[in-house]
């Protein structure tokens, strides 16, 4: 039997500022955006190329805005996504690896999978790790 993994609910303060990030700045696609009075709005995003998509709102949680720390968006070519993040103007910290000595910067020497970093916050604080990964192991 297959569990999927389709949805993460991320606590934001402000829902249109936060869509707007999502959708302008790290590319997401807006998949719902369904408001029932004044106490409720959801909205879907899933960024490009998932199956997991993010849900953003309004009475969707009661966790505190911000206080979701290290998603992983995996990606094939992690130069290639940073310099999509930062040109559509996401402020996207430098790559790292994890060495014999903890958090080292720079990418993984050996440029192996699951090995080379870099993060971003959204506009709450809720933080994102971008992971490369070429062959996933299933």
């Amino acid at each position: 039997m297959d569990f999927k993994l389709q949805l993460v609910v991320l606590p934001v303060s402000d829902v249109d500022r936060a869509k707007a990030f999502y959708a302008d700045k790290a590319g997401f696609h807006v998949d719902v955006d369904h408001q029932a009075g004044e106490d409720f709005r959801v909205v879907q995003l899933t960024p490009p190329g998932s199956a997991c998509s993010i849900t953003i709102g309004k009475g969707v949680t009661a966790a505190a805005p911000g206080s979701i720390q290290g998603l992983h968006l995996v990606v094939t070519d992690i130069e290639a996504a940073r310099a999509e993040l930062v040109g559509r103007g996401v402020e996207v910290g430098e790559f790292f690896h994890f060495g014999a000595g903890g958090q080292t910067p720079g990418l993984e020497p050996e440029r192996r999978d699951y090995g080379s970093y870099c993060a971003f916050e959204d506009p709450d604080g809720n933080s994102w790790l971008v992971q490369e990964v070429k062959a996933p192991v299933r």
